[in-house]
């Protein structure tokens, strides 16, 4: 087996499905059958982004039928389901090995078997910055915050620091995305689902879903914009005693 090759158990376990679950998807045609060689099947690391995937898309409200008809539905459900999750391009995306942790956190013991250097790259998978292949190869997920995280630790502030930052930002970021996926998951995709799809409203729909990144990166943008005031300001006056 190679190092892009998994069995089922180790699938299951880098998805964080059940290996019920993803027999399940398989015979809903959601996932690709895996290689088998003499009994045992062996899956790739496209059936992993594939059961991500729908992961992402079931917690954004779509049903397994919408989803199925997405991944394998036709030239318009494939374009809808690529447009659905085209990432923002803020850099390319580069496997790293666990030696390698210290590129991402300039600065850290290079010993990343250090207790240090295990409790960050933990913390960092749970965070979703790095995503596990298997066989102790990650990928980084974006470049841009880790650019973030060796600015912070250039004005003197702990990884750990910084990632506890990050993960509580995370909680407060995600339930806003979900608001704005919900928003047009509600008022323009379930409308065109229960009219059964009609080939001349795909250009609207995948409009909408263009046109809802910015709308959503440039309101996030501007309510931290001016939280970061606020909370600045607030803490000026504490300072000054003048709260």
């Amino acid at each position: 087996m190679s190092d892009e090759e998994y069995r089922v158990d180790d699938l299951a376990r880098l998805s964080g499905m059940t290996v019920r679950n993803i027999r399940e998807h398989q015979s809903r045609g959601l996932l690709p059958a895996p290689t088998v060689r003499g009994r045992v099947g062996f899956y790739g690391p496209e059936h992993l982004a594939r059961l991500e995937q729908i992961k992402r898309l079931q917690a954004e409200g779509f049903t397994l039928e919408s989803i199925r008809r997405m991944l394998g539905g036709g030239a318009e459900f494939a374009s809808f389901a690529a447009a659905v999750h085209q990432a923002f391009d803020d850099g390319d995306k580069r496997v790293v090995r666990l030696d390698d942790i210290h590129t991402l956190f300039p600065g850290l013991d290079q010993d990343a078997d250090g207790a240090e250097g295990t409790a960050l790259l933990d913390s960092a998978v749970e965070l979703g910055l790095l995503r596990p292949l298997g066989n102790g190869r990650y990928e980084e997920r974006s470049p841009q915050l880790t650019r973030i995280g060796a600015e912070l630790m250039a004005l003197g502030i702990p990884p750990a620091s910084a990632l506890r930052a990050a993960a509580e930002a995370r909680t407060h970021v995600r339930a806003v995305a979900k608001s704005f996926v919900q928003l047009y998951v509600e008022q323009i995709w379930a409308p065109f689902e229960a009219a059964g799809y009609p080939a001349d409203q795909w250009p609207d729909i995948l409009s909408g879903l263009d046109r809802l990144r910015p709308l959503a990166l440039d309101s996030m943008s501007a309510l931290l914009r001016m939280a970061l005031d606020e909370a600045a300001t607030q803490l000026i006056e504490e300072r000054a005693g003048l709260r």
